[in-house]
């Protein structure tokens, strides 16, 4: 682009080179901003004579044409496209969602030379309003070559973000204990309650049981009945892994092993299987505290239906330390 001081007469279609304040230091006219007609009319009113504007040139795309591109690109799911000033096009929930992230393409893109993007973190939770991520442009103008090719890699790879959305989400919680389901159940509640009033919701279906392989078993085959978007074991004790009661539970009513550990802490001993498209979770030690751990880091997605994979709890090691 070709940046010089024109007469505000001859400035329409030009796109301002610099914020336009009035004498009292109210902003008038924002960077970027194009010149029209009663633009000019009102530079005029306020005294000034010369303006320092550019035009684009052959082969460029103006900043707000070209983040909208993209963000047309980015991304699917419950979400619009608000533009803002200064090269700017935001992405808003439009409903509760979750956001998943396809952060290695996200990288890629990043590295070009004409446009950012910044999004909330893979699996994070976003309530209707909530701005998920943002487009940003180099000023006035991108080369047209360098945002067909960026537009060009997210139509044959993308989306790079999808607003997965939370509709009508159902949780089911299973207490154990080996004496009494009942004592698991008064310990483990309250922070039952508070984890998942975070993300809006409560606990739609509730049963308690002694640990032992049969009882667990039946409980969760009775929860599985209900669909839920996740079933939560809320035991007492700590598991060795998929042979212990709660994980031959699982298998005794035909669930598969997804993952036992993931990188993260707390929550190290997480095991997560599913009988069907029915996740079952247990997390020893999760719902002692409200504070943050593995349970909140996939519960959105999981509550959005998403069928979150070993490999993906495997990825949860950058960034997992949350205490």
């Amino acid at each position: 682009m070709r940046a010089q001081t024109v007469d505000v007469k001859s400035s329409t279609g030009r796109v301002l080179c610099c914020t336009v304040f009035r004498p009292g230091g109210k902003k008038l006219l924002a960077k970027g901003h194009v010149i029209s007609d009663e633009d000019v009319r009102i530079l005029e009113s306020e005294g000034m004579e010369n303006i320092w504007v550019t035009e684009l040139e052959d082969g460029e795309v103006g900043e707000d044409d070209a983040v909208c591109a993209v963000a047309s690109e980015m991304g699917c799911g419950s979400f619009e496209i608000r533009l803002a000033a200064g090269g700017r096009a935001n992405l808003v929930a439009t409903e509760n969602c979750c956001v998943l992230v396809d952060d290695e393409l996200l990288k890629q893109i990043n590295c070009t030379s004409s446009v950012v993007i910044a999004t909330a973190l893979n699996y994070s939770y976003a309530v209707v309003g909530q701005r998920i991520a943002t487009v940003k442009s180099t000023p006035f103008a991108v080369a047209k070559d360098q945002l067909d090719a960026v537009t060009g890699i997210l139509k044959e790879r993308g989306p790079i973000l999808q607003a997965r959305p939370v509709r009508v989400p159902s949780i089911a919680v299973l207490y154990s204990d080996p004496i009494s389901g009942e004592r698991a159940r008064q310990l483990f509640e309250n922070i039952m309650r508070q984890r998942l009033e975070r993300f809006g919701i409560n606990a739609n279906f509730v049963l308690a049981c002694t640990e032992d392989e049969n009882s667990v078993a039946r409980s969760l085959q009775h929860l599985l009945r209900s669909k839920p978007c996740a079933i939560l074991v809320a035991s007492t004790t700590a598991p060795a892994g998929p042979e212990d009661v709660i994980g031959q539970a699982m298998l005794k009513v035909g669930a598969l092993v997804e993952r036992f550990l993931a990188p993260v802490e707390p929550g190290n001993l997480m095991l997560m299987a599913y009988k069907d498209d029915v996740p079952i979770i247990s997390a020893p030690g999760c719902f002692r505290s409200a504070k943050p751990n593995v349970v909140d880091l996939v519960l959105p997605p999981l509550l959005a239906r998403y069928h979150v994979t070993g490999w993906e709890i495997a990825s949860l090691g950058h960034g997992g330390l949350l205490a």
